[in-house]
């Protein structure tokens, strides 16, 4: 289930951060849970899955405004700004989340700065999969994939890394088996590939700070300019976009479109 939110700034000469994702994050939580705590509180405290591992299930882009550099800040050149949100729902809870983000504020702040956005549109997006199995994705976001080393921590990879797709892979069919999809039945596995598309230059990439100036404070290594060659089941193509790919999508990594 995905959404373009159409966002004009309140104030003139606005601030955001260019690690925006944190804060960017919390103001969605903060939106749901006042319109549904329950639903707010599963997102965030529990997620999909048992054991150890969760997932939130829902991602959203980069957002999509033209700006100018102030030092660790965007200037955004105009009041107006655009951004996909994606969750993997049931169709069925479309109009219930169009109705919880329209006419409502995002606030993007922290230490240095403090931008509101009002959300001016809400337009529900098709996922472009109609009944394919084969299809070509481009990141709306940084995707971060990474390898855990000895000592717990990710080592992240770049999509010119020989196990890339390797790593994306296992990540998602973990998601696909927290929603209950049958990612293995006896010794078979549904057929899934992932091909890494590079272009004439290398991906871009982007260290983004989570937390930062607290001591929580965490930095995650994603890339974007890049696309992927995919095959799937359309039910777990479903989950890849509805929920993203790789690491960290609540915080706004990993969100993708059909090209």
């Amino acid at each position: 289930m995905r959404f373009l939110l159409k966002l004009q700034t309140i104030q003139t000469k606005a601030l955001i951060p260019f690690n925006y994702q944190y804060p960017l994050s919390s103001a969605i939580y903060k939106i749901i849970q006042a319109a549904d705590r329950e639903f707010a509180s599963f997102l965030h405290n529990t997620g999909y899955g048992e054991g150890h591992k969760s997932f939130k299930l829902f991602t959203f882009s980069d957002v999509r405004t033209p700006f100018d550099h102030r030092g660790d800040r965007m200037q955004l050149r105009t009041g107006e700004a655009e951004l996909t949100i994606c969750f993997y729902l049931p169709q069925a809870a479309e109009t219930f989340i169009k109705g919880l983000f329209m006419n409502q504020h995002l606030e993007i702040a922290d230490r240095a700065s403090k931008t509101v956005f009002q959300i001016i549109g809400v337009e529900s997006l098709p996922s472009g999969i109609e009944g394919k199995e084969r299809v070509v994705l481009q990141p709306l976001s940084p995707i971060v994939v990474g390898r855990k080393n000895d000592r717990g921590h990710y080592d992240y990879r770049s999509p010119e890394d020989d196990d890339f797709g390797e790593c994306l892979y296992y990540n998602w069919m973990e998601k696909c088996a927290a929603v209950g999809l049958p990612v293995a039945v006896g010794d078979e596995e549904p057929e899934v590939s992932i091909e890494v598309l590079l272009f004439k230059n290398p991906p871009q990439q982007r260290l983004i700070t989570i937390k930062g100036g607290t001591e929580a404070e965490t930095k995650i290594r994603g890339y974007t300019k890049f696309r992927l060659a995919v095959s799937a089941p359309v039910e777990m193509l479903e989950v890849a976009l509805g929920a993203g790919l790789g690491l960290h999508n609540a915080q706004g990594m990993g969100c993708v479109e059909i090209v």
